[in-house]
């Protein structure tokens, strides 16, 4: 049964979960498909928007497909009778001609339709859009020894980035002069089992017994477990005190390159074969062979401070980083044995 009256945001210390029907975009994605499952499994009415078939699906759960992530597109039906949307749909990468045409192509896919949604939701009556951005919205590294929080100013340099910060302007803007209630929440690199791209490639690198030239980068990076972010959300989409609040994520751990792979490697039964390179050499290196943008990545630190969300919330991530390896490494296993 739905509950349409909730607690007011001053009310926070007495939340209480209330069931409320949602329409979650990016069903099919990493963080969407964990996110569905929990929302399912917490008893919430679900209508999943996906432009995929989903492999599996909670059971219960209605499903809308689209076709791309088009501006145009016509969410009357997908609306119909949701209190909250999740807006996790979006495209990381675009190949484009120039740098202009591929920002040009990331709004068309990042910020017009999520425009579009958040205006047909605000016709539709949904009571809050919840939006998933990024911490890179602050930039591709905070400085050493000061972790980004909720208050410090944006300075997205990625295009992926840029995108999500403007889409959080164009949200708050829209939204000003009405009664829906926004919620951005920016996480920073997520795994989990299932994780590809970077964190997929470090583990194949350890699990081949890779020597690895990272000995000594002294650089501090926030991460987020798949399951603590869907733990996070899970508690910021209904409460009443994440109304209009931005909400960084993390493990509430940070770790250099060195720790990571060392914790990871112990995760896998492996000890990493980590080599004393200067990080100079390896940027030197990395710049002659074009891969200047993945070294900086393992060598810089992109830190933020969630100390606003664990108090706003009362939340604490429920799995510790050596736990949330752990079930990543379980994942990898699974997925290179069948």
């Amino acid at each position: 049964m739905l509950q349409h009256e909730y607690p007011s945001p001053h009310d926070a210390a007495h939340f209480v979960t209330y069931m409320s029907s949602i329409l979650l975009t990016g069903a099919s994605g990493f963080i969407g498909g964990a996110l569905a499952t929990r929302l399912a499994a917490d008893g919430h009415r679900l209508r999943l928007a996906t432009r995929m078939p989903l492999s599996s699906q909670p059971a219960g759960c209605e499903v809308f497909y689209f076709n791309g992530l088009g501006f145009d597109i016509d969410w009357t039906e997908a609306l119909d009778g949701i209190e909250i949307v999740v807006h996790c749909a979006a495209q990381a990468h675009v190949i484009a001609r120039s740098a202009v045409d591929s920002l040009d192509e990331i709004r068309h896919i990042n910020v017009d339709p999520t425009i579009n949604l958040a205006r047909q939701s605000i016709r539709a009556g949904v009571r809050r859009f919840v939006f998933m951005s990024s911490a890179k919205v602050f930039g591709e590294q905070s400085p050493p020894g000061h972790p980004f929080t909720v208050d410090s100013p944006p300075a997205p340099t990625h295009l992926y980035a840029i995108s999500k910060y403007e889409a959080e302007r164009a949200l708050f803007a829209l939204t000003a002069s009405s009664e829906i209630q926004v919620v951005i929440v920016r996480p920073p690199l997520v795994y989990g089992p299932g994780v590809k791209a970077n964190f997929l490639r470090m583990i194949q690198w350890l699990d081949r017994g890779l020597p690895l030239p990272l000995a000594l980068i002294d650089n501090r990076r926030s991460l987020v477990a798949l399951d603590n972010l869907v733990d996070l959300l899970a508690r910021a989409i209904p409460h009443p005190a994440a109304t209009h609040q931005i909400l960084l994520a993390s493990d509430d751990e940070d770790l250099s390159t060195p720790e990571l792979l060392t914790r990871l490697g112990a995760a896998m039964g492996r000890a990493p074969r980590l080599l004393p390179v200067p990080t100079w050499l390896l940027r030197c290196s990395a710049s002659l062979l074009g891969r200047y943008a993945d070294i900086q990545r393992l060598c810089a630190s992109l830190q933020v401070d969630i100390s606003h969300t664990r108090h706003l919330l009362d939340w604490t991530p429920p799995l510790s980083v050596d736990q949330a390896l752990a079930r990543t490494v379980a994942g990898f296993r699974a997925g290179t044995s069948s």
